[in-house]
């Protein structure tokens, strides 16, 4: 056996000794050597060999998460089964239960977006099931994944990109929602680097720049807290870390600032090692001794303390003025409260008892819960679970004084559906605080809700506009899908009645032509119409009278309005090389991100518009690539002519100086071969806003522009438009 492997798995055992009391490490080494002999030399899809994947996916799944033997013997077993299917099952009877309800759930979950023609849904369904079994198995997933990102460099790019995006849709808020932040983190920061290396780069080289003054600071900053904290008697330790870099630029973006304005770079971390009954008053005291040497921002004080966050988290947070008049983040939490911060819900074993535990539990029901109703579209099965992954929380109280935790934003009708589904289907509003509101009222902290319900109401299609759980939203639709199935069958009943009347045969020709017309999707749309008079009959027979006087001919419908021109490309121009499985078709340029010459770009495959390039950094890339991977084609760059333009958006935004869309207009006249389409301004207390629509050759020629831009008197910030995400367009 090769001596780095061996090396690797005596340091694995060594971490599950340290880990857990008394693992059966007899099991474990049956379990490695049939792995060994299994997988042999075999190489894994990182270019390693498959039994070190497995070890290091190990490594991360016992050092970084916190698990213990039976997660290794699990991951261990089910790497063999990868190469010889068949006979693991018998083998997983020699362990214990726990290993084959993970083994089976390793099993059964597939890469969620690496398959030729994935089922997304149905694979989050499986993984979410067995998630419910035991949560185990989603651990190791995340392990897994991270160790594929962790080995990228390896990759083509565009199975770095896809892997890259697979994280970002579907990994890293799964991560985020179990607890663990450093996970979490390292997928997103492994995310731009691989979508968007430019920015990635540019940042990490300005943290580099700016690491003498940020570690000064934060000596200036702990120096006292140090000294007030060893005087009162704490055993503590305090640490300065920075943001993630793809934090950085999250906020950079939504802030619509540069990263010289971003004022929170790191944020001070103050372990205490407290007794368990001594917990939260040892914070608390601590956060006094704080704010008594610095200047906190009341608005700024999170106490996740007193309530801990859904997935265990526990943390008091506060923003102080620190040295300088920068604002410091800062954190007090104990050593227990630290762990269960960085290694999530897995840490929870290790405190047996501990409330934390019951967070998990009601997570999982609720999981639970959704998974069993019936969803009729995949896209809204995953997006609506991704959106609560994310979702801050907020607690309101039932008129028994029971405590409910509900996701920012969740409004009366979300807690009646919460409650039970029939009490949501028939709620008319609430009393919150004892003053009536309607169903729509947004929820806010320590609220106290009452239900009022009428026999007499039913869902409504536009609950769905105001609705933020799950939960209610998967009821909701259920509940319309049954009125909807009654109406269509209503509807049917009086077209096929009609239809004998005139003695015309009910046919699935006819049914196809009356889609066309109406540009209906299916039959039941169609039905439903007709049942609510929205169709008339009289029109249908009409229509099929025009029909049968053109025999073998369709009836177009109406022409609609023209939309704007496109730019339209063809498969064959020398600029770009379309996927050698596509030849001889058209495509165009996404609008929601404008790729141009030089950008890293892949090619969709739409249902109604061919093929739109999009850029890999595109804001709605990560979706497309790991919701409709079986519909991603290659698209890169040839050669560029120095002819062809593309358009592109720029935004600016300074101080609003005499002459400045003078200026703004001389640099881009002087430039060679931009072509100014628009340009708009907005003007606000000396400060502005604007927007250039340009046609530029390539991204280096943009890069060029961009540069000139910012030396204007007054421009403070340009830059490339990212783009929009168009979510809720055609795809």
């Amino acid at each position: 056996m090769d001596t780095t492997i061996l090396k690797k798995y005596n340091e694995l055992k060594k971490a599950v000794i340290e880990n857990r009391r008394n693992p059966n490490i007899e099991k474990l080494d049956n379990a490695f050597r049939y792995m060994v002999g299994t997988v042999g030399d075999a190489k894994d899809i990182t270019g390693e060999y498959a039994v070190m994947f497995a070890l290091n996916v190990g490594e991360i799944a016992i050092k970084e998460i916190g698990l213990g033997v039976t997660s290794l013997i699990s991951i261990f077993l089910h790497k063999a089964s990868l190469f010889k299917p068949g006979e693991q099952h018998k083998i997983v009877k020699e362990y214990d239960s726990s290993v084959e309800i993970i083994f089976k759930g390793l099993e059964k979950i597939s890469y969620i977006g690496y398959e030729t023609n994935p089922s997304d849904a149905e694979n989050l369904r499986k993984l979410l099931l067995n998630l419910a079994k035991d949560v185990r198995v989603i651990l190791i997933c995340l392990a897994r994944q991270l160790h594929m990102m962790r080995e990228m460099k390896a990759m083509t790019h565009e199975y770095q990109v896809r892997l890259a995006s697979d994280a970002s849709y579907l990994y890293a808020p799964l991560a985020h929602r179990l607890g663990l932040y450093i996970i979490k983190s390292e997928m997103d920061d492994l995310y731009l680097k691989y979508t968007d290396r430019k920015t990635y780069d540019q940042i990490a080289r300005k943290l580099s720049e700016t690491m003498r003054a940020r570690k000064q600071f934060i000596e200036d900053f702990v120096a006292p807290v140090d000294k007030v904290l060893k005087e009162n008697g704490f055993d503590f330790e305090i640490k300065g870390r920075p943001k993630s870099i793809f934090s950085i630029w999250n906020k950079m973006k939504k802030k619509e600032v540069e990263f010289e304005d971003i004022y929170d770079l790191f944020a001070i971390r103050i372990i205490l090692n407290s007794e368990p009954k001594n917990e939260k008053s040892d914070c608390w005291k601590a956060y006094s001794l704080i704010t008594d040497i610095f200047q906190p921002n009341p608005l700024r004080l999170r106490d996740w303390i007193s309530v801990p966050k859904t997935n265990g988290y526990e943390s008091l947070h506060t923003t102080v003025v620190g040295p300088g008049g920068r604002w410091v983040e800062v954190q007090i939490r104990t050593v227990r409260m630290n762990e269960i911060a960085e290694k999530g819900f897995a840490a929870h074993w290790k405190y047996k008892g501990d409330n934390g535990e019951r967070g998990l539990d009601e997570w999982l029901l609720k999981v639970r819960e959704v998974l069993e109703t019936p969803q009729t579209d995949a896209g809204e099965f995953i997006d609506d679970f991704k959106l609560s992954l994310y979702s801050k929380e907020i607690f309101v109280f039932t008129p028994k004084g029971d405590l409910r935790k509900f996701p920012e934003g969740a409004t009366v009708l979300d807690f009646a559906y919460d409650i039970h589904s029939n009490l949501g289907s028939i709620c008319t509003g609430a009393k919150v605080n004892g003053k009536n509101v309607p169903i729509r009222h947004v929820m806010h902290n320590g609220d106290k809700i009452e239900i009022i319900t009428s026999k007499n109401q039913v869902p409504k299609r536009d609950w769905l506009n105001f609705v933020v759980t799950t939960k209610a939203k998967s009821k909701i639709r259920q509940k319309l899908n049954e009125e909807k199935v009654k109406e269509a069958e209503n509807g049917k009943e009086i077209l096929q009645r009609r239809l004998k009347n005139w003695k015309i045969p009910f046919t699935d020709e006819l049914i196809r032509n009356l889609l066309k017309k109406y540009k209906l999707k299916n039959a039941q749309d169609l039905y439903s119409l007709i049942a609510s008079e929205k169709i008339e009959l009289g029109e249908i027979k009409d229509f099929i009278t025009l029909m049968e006087k053109q025999p073998g001919e369709t009836i177009a419908a109406p022409a609609e309005k023209p939309a704007e021109p496109e730019l339209k490309y063809h498969a064959a121009d020398d600029f770009l090389i379309i996927d050698d499985k596509v030849s001889n078709v058209d495509y165009k340029l996404a609008k929601c991100c404008n790729p141009i010459f030089g950008d890293d770009i892949f090619g969709f495959v739409t249902i109604n518009e061919g093929i739109k390039i999009h850029r890999t950094n595109c804001p709605n890339a990560s979706r497309l690539l790991s919701k409709y991977g079986y519909r991603v084609i290659k698209a890169r760059w040839n050669k560029s002519d120095g002819v062809t333009s593309f358009p592109v958006d720029i935004v600016l935004s300074g101080e609003d100086v005499p002459g400045l869309l003078n200026s703004i207009s001389d640099v881009i006249s002087k430039e060679q071969k931009v072509a100014l389409r628009s340009i708009a301004i907005d003007s606000d207390n000396g400060m502005f806003q604007g927007r250039l629509k340009l046609m530029v050759l390539d991204n280096k020629h943009l890069d060029s522009l961009i540069a000139r831009l910012h030396k204007i008197k007054g421009i403070y910030s340009v830059k490339r438009f990212e783009g929009y995400n168009a979510q809720g367009g055609t795809v």
